[in-house]
């Protein structure tokens, strides 16, 4: 599927696990965000476990943007984007990694923040199933609030409901679709689960998506929301689908964080380090663990991300 190249790609974090406002390593690539309002240091960001991320392209002179995921308190991205003073009305478009509360939660508030009806929302179908639980044991089950259509169109969005790759804002940015897992160590979690005509089944999330974007003569930027297709399934469906082999960025959840993902952690990072890319940028739930050792596999690719950073590729 054709993609339009730009000139340059600008990811600001609205909402991610961490945050450090001690942080003074910026550079031409990541600007973190300055705690300071009237000139006192007061201006305070929210870490939460979840994420979202305004994505901006430019090419030549022409700017437009989307919102990726929303984060997940119904408050914590949007007191974010007012802390850090982002104009969200020129955002055109929403695109949806998958269904879970941590990437839905701070969906009316961002869209209130946007300040228009009928934005339109990209995201697979099976992002609206219902219920979707964590199951511990037959007795034990933790429940997921779940996603439907009328909460999508309460908050303001028009969804668009794909399983196929789709192009949003003129073909300048891939939504990547249903990912197909090739790789034989990218499981999914073992424990997730939903009912479906009133049996149960393994979720194998497969809403689980990113979008992708390709920066003139310096390859592509892929961006997932927790990657539970697999990051590496996910960066080669995306060199499939463009056709493009060369990796500038590699962002977003890798979804390594616990037990039942450590044993892969190696694996994965290796296969990462094969697509050679320019910047690896773990976030959300890749997990400290995970992190420690794509930093340490690749110290000169590697960035910290955090809530409130804006990261400039191009």
């Amino acid at each position: 599927m054709k993609i339009k190249e730009i000139d340059k790609v600008e990811v600001t974090t609205l909402q991610d696990n961490y945050v450090d406002l001690l942080m003074r390593d910026n550079s031409a690539v990541v600007a973190r965000a300055v705690p300071l309002k009237d000139m006192e240091v007061k201006n305070s960001l929210l870490a939460e476990h979840g994420f979202s991320a305004l994505v901006t392209v430019s090419a030549g002179d022409a700017a437009r943007s989307i919102l990726f995921d929303f984060g997940f308190s119904a408050h914590g991205a949007a007191f974010n984007a007012r802390a850090l003073s982002l104009d969200l009305t020129a955002v055109e478009a929403a695109a949806l990694s998958h269904g879970h509360l941590d990437h839905v939660g701070g969906m009316a508030e961002l869209s209130d923040l946007i300040g228009k009806k009928g934005v339109p929302l990209v995201l697979h179908p099976e992002a609206f199933r219902n219920p979707r639980y964590i199951k511990f044991s037959e007795e034990f089950k933790v429940s997921f609030p779940p996603l439907t259509r009328q909460k999508v169109k309460d908050a303001g969005f028009s969804t668009v409901e794909t399983k196929e790759p789709y192009g949003l804002l003129d073909g300048s940015i891939l939504y990547l679709g249903e990912i197909p897992r090739t790789t034989d160590y990218e499981k999914g979690v073992p424990n997730f689960f939903y009912r479906q005509d009133d049996r149960e089944k393994w979720d194998d999330l497969a809403d689980d998506t990113a979008i992708v974007m390709s920066v003139r003569g310096k390859g592509l930027v892929v961006i997932s929301g927790c990657a539970h297709a697999g990051i590496v399934n996910t960066v080669r469906y995306a060199r499939e689908v463009t056709g493009i082999d060369a990796v500038l960025a590699v962002m977003g959840g890798f979804h390594l964080s616990g037990a039942d993902m450590e044993p892969i952690v190696e694996k994965t990072t290796e296969a990462l380090k094969q697509f050679n890319p320019t910047y690896i940028i773990p976030t959300h739930c890749t997990g400290r663990y995970a992190a420690g050792v794509m930093e340490k596999a690749m110290p000169d690719r590697f960035i910290l991300n955090m809530t409130g950073t804006k990261l400039t590729f191009g």
